[in-house]
């Protein structure tokens, strides 16, 4: 699992060395204290330098030690995240279950109910749709963990995509107070791309603003042709004044969400697609896993492409992504 933290504990435990072996150490003395002469054969130390470092010889096995503890650290991680994965998965079946139950019983097909009750079952079904959410997170995380996430690009309609995914989540945006607005894209014509994936991305990404929009919000997806200078990635000797020029044929598409929710922090743009993150203050209401901006970056840049965010405090947010039309080297996968 990324972003675990090796502490000193653990590193103990695996290698039986302490990090002390690995650092070097100043230990304070007093100011009054006069400095301790060196050893016959050695230099003296001058200030700020180690006071215990260990011998050149044991270096070689000491990185050894360190690289099988890293090792065993990711082995453990990765059978904890499966462990969860199929936890989630055991949960799925019996959560469908109930769900279908409770909209039967909204359908008052099995029986007429009054307001009070169908007020219950509507809470008890948004409850089942945020667990829906969080089982399909955690599977997503743990299958792009594991590596078993394979991109099927196909021939498709980016604009009919995201009309799927905004007709889905219009009712949830209309239950809040939140209005939520579609852009197609002029002149996009259909290239290859993961539906399945991308729908997942802009759900991710809705689901997001949707938290932190407070109602009578607004919510914009769109969709344009774009040009993506790809020699900005690899290639810094480009001027950037060259870059800005070369104005050619799109050769992406950029896909947006932006919200006019209360903006996020400039130092927390890149954290915000960390596994597991949430930014600091965040309303306890706006609940989530943290795994669904994480989520969307992977699956972004599995596509060969890039996902970041524009915002400031009380300005609200926009996530942008750009996917590739041409299918994507290893070079801009990597």
């Amino acid at each position: 699992m990324q972003g675990c933290s090796r502490s000193p504990v653990w590193f103990a435990k695996y290698t039986g060395h302490t990090m002390s072996d690995f650092h070097e150490t100043d230990r304070p003395r007093p100011a009054d204290s006069p400095a301790e002469p060196a050893e016959p054969g050695k230099h003296a130390l001058s200030e700020g330098e180690a006071t215990e470092r260990p011998p050149a010889a044991d270096l070689p096995r000491l990185y050894q030690e360190l690289a099988q503890a890293n090792v065993r650290l990711e082995e453990e991680a990765q059978r904890r995240t499966i462990a969860l994965a199929t936890a989630a998965h055991r949960l799925k079946t019996p959560l469908a279950i109930i769900s279908g139950y409770i909209e039967l019983l909204l359908s008052q097909k099995a029986g007429t109910l009054v307001e009070r009750q169908l007020q219950i079952l509507e809470d008890a079904q948004e409850n089942c749709l945020r667990l829906q959410r969080f089982i399909q997170d955690f599977l997503t995380y743990s299958a792009l963990e594991t590596g078993s996430v394979t991109i099927q690009a196909e021939l498709g309609d980016l604009n009919t995509c995201l009309a799927d995914v905004y007709e889905l989540w219009l009712p949830r945006f209309q239950k809040k107070g939140v209005a939520l607005y579609l852009t197609a894209g002029a002149k996009l014509e259909p290239f290859k791309f993961d539906s399945f994936k991308i729908e997942e991305v802009a759900s991710n990404l809705l689901d997001n603003s949707l938290k932190f929009t407070p109602e009578g919000g607004s919510v914009w997806i769109s969709a344009e042709r774009h040009f993506w200078d790809r020699r900005s990635r690899h290639d810094s000797r480009v001027p950037i004044e060259q870059r800005k020029l070369n104005s050619g044929e799109p050769n992406s598409v950029k896909v947006t969400v932006a919200d006019t929710g209360p903006g996020i922090e400039p130092e927390y743009h890149q954290e915000i697609f960390h596994d597991f993150f949430r930014v600091p203050g965040a309303s306890e209401s706006s609940e989530g896993t943290g795994l669904g901006l994480a989520i969307a970056r992977r699956l972004v840049q599995a596509h060969g492409g890039k996902i970041w965010v524009e915002s400031e405090p009380g300005s609200g947010s926009k996530v942008s992504l750009l996917l590739p039309l041409e299918p994507p080297s290893r070079e801009d996968i990597g």
